[in-house]
């Protein structure tokens, strides 16, 4: 008998249900909270119209939810074809890559979405840092730092050279920038802030901070290609 084993630390597959549970009841309580709203827009969403789906906020976080398992599929499909070519992290490399897409794309459309006055009213600037913040309520707050955070979380994941909390930081900013300028440029009728710049950027660094453990750290590990037979070289 090992007396040395230290009978107070958890397996680790117990932490990892008991994380797992967690996370499911954070889930479970997020969709108990907003049921509501999204039920609204289930009906239209069913009927495939445009109008009081994919242009209301309810409609997209409704039709993310329900892709959810699509995009799971997504994740078996690519890790099941990497992992056939030899490739090892196949399930990390596939779920960063799906989950940057799948967490990220919906935030962006809601941030394009035109207001009453698209078109007429000329693209309005805000370059006062924190003047903007506190007009924004907590769930703008929240939804600001929301929009990059999948691709926070993710992407130092796929790629070791994003490893990094301040080049997620400066990679949030710039993808921020983007978005901002393209509100004004397009005329959207949406206010071009850079406390939206400043908050979207936290929640990029903020949501790697919560993948650390999961970084790439070697550019490209010789067991991420797939084996091929050496080239013989021909006798001199």
């Amino acid at each position: 008998m090992n007396h040395d084993a230290s009978p107070s630390a958890p397996p680790r597959r117990t932490r990892r249900i008991m994380l797992l549970g967690l996370a499911v009841l954070a889930l479970a309580s997020a969709l108990l909270t907003v049921r509501r709203p999204l039920m609204m827009s289930a009906p239209m969403c069913m009927a495939g119209r445009w109008h009081g789906c994919l242009d209301t906020f309810n409609g997209v976080v409704l039709i993310t939810l329900v892709t959810l398992p699509l995009a799971a599929l997504v994740v078996w499909a690519l890790a099941r074809r990497r992992r056939a070519a030899g490739v090892t992290s196949a399930w990390r490399m596939s779920l960063a890559e799906v989950g940057m897409v799948h967490g990220t794309v919906p935030f962006l459309w809601m941030t394009m979405m035109p207001g009453a006055g698209a078109g007429i009213v000329p693209g309005r600037v805000s370059l006062v840092p924190l003047r903007d913040l506190l007009t924004m309520g907590t769930l703008g707050i929240v939804g600001n730092l929301l929009v990059f955070a999948s691709l926070g979380f993710f992407a130092p994941m796929r790629y070791a050279a994003l490893a990094s909390v301040p080049r997620i930081l400066a990679l949030g900013a710039v993808c921020s920038v983007l978005v901002e300028t393209a509100q004004y440029v397009l005329r959207l009728d949406r206010v071009s802030s850079v406390d939206d710049v400043l908050v979207n950027a936290t929640g990029a660094a903020l949501a790697t901070l919560a993948s650390r453990r999961w970084w790439r750290t070697t550019t490209e590990a010789p067991s991420d290609r797939p084996h091929s037979e050496p080239t013989p070289v021909p006798a001199g």
